[in-house]
């Protein structure tokens, strides 16, 4: 317990919780926000288009390997940045800017899901964090890439992350659940985002 407290007491401060409290009340707000983009996207989906990979490549279902993982990547985040306490604030706000722009992009185009995708049982708990019309961009695919860029200088999680963006990228691509722009575009507009974060986020940034 001494150990714990040692490693954050350097942290402790109204400072760094304030602005721990600040990128946490952005990420929730923006949470809600894509919340609410998925359920419009889904009233406003009109028709399939087709697709240059989906067309080609047959269905899997691969539900297990998309929802747990999901659930264990998110995990696995959260410890990341246990570990490494002075990224919390940068990376709760990045991540908050990221979905915020997501639900943007969601509302603008309504593209309805690909014929053949998998579909999520409907008695699962996974169901309700799947809205199916919420297409574009990727955050299966942006998400990890996101957090790959907040620990560049670490390899060993720039490696795992950048690792985890590629397979979540060819799972939603296999269970057919994003079109292939989805997930080609996921890549450049997450980088985009995070080039926007450092400059709103300055102050965060100078403290890594």
């Amino acid at each position: 317990m001494q150990k714990v407290i040692n490693f954050y007491k350097p942290h402790i401060n109204k400072e760094f919780l304030l602005s721990c409290v600040y990128g946490f009340l952005i990420l929730l707000a923006s949470l809600v926000t894509n919340f609410y983009a998925g359920m419009y996207a889904i009233e406003k989906a009109s028709n399939p288009v087709t697709d240059i990979i989906l067309s080609n490549v047959p269905l899997f279902d691969i539900d297990g390997i998309f929802n747990y993982g999901s659930v264990a990547m998110i995990i696995f985040i959260i410890i990341v940045c246990l570990f490494h306490p002075k990224k919390i604030p940068f990376a709760l706000k990045s991540i908050g800017l990221f979905y915020l722009i997501r639900s943007i992009f969601m509302t603008l185009t309504h593209l309805g899901p690909f014929p053949t995708r998998m579909v999520v049982d409907p008695a699962s708990y996974f169901n309700y964090f799947n809205f199916g019309a919420d297409l574009f961009f990727s955050g299966h695919t942006g998400l990890p890439f996101l957090v790959a860029l907040i620990f560049w200088e670490k390899k060993w999680l720039r490696i795992t992350f950048l690792c985890m963006s590629i397979i979540f990228a060819v799972v939603v691509l296999l269970a057919h659940l994003h079109y292939s722009i989805d997930v080609l575009a996921a890549f450049f507009i997450t980088y985009s985002i995070f080039v926007i974060a450092k400059k709103v986020f300055e102050k965060d940034v100078c403290v890594l």
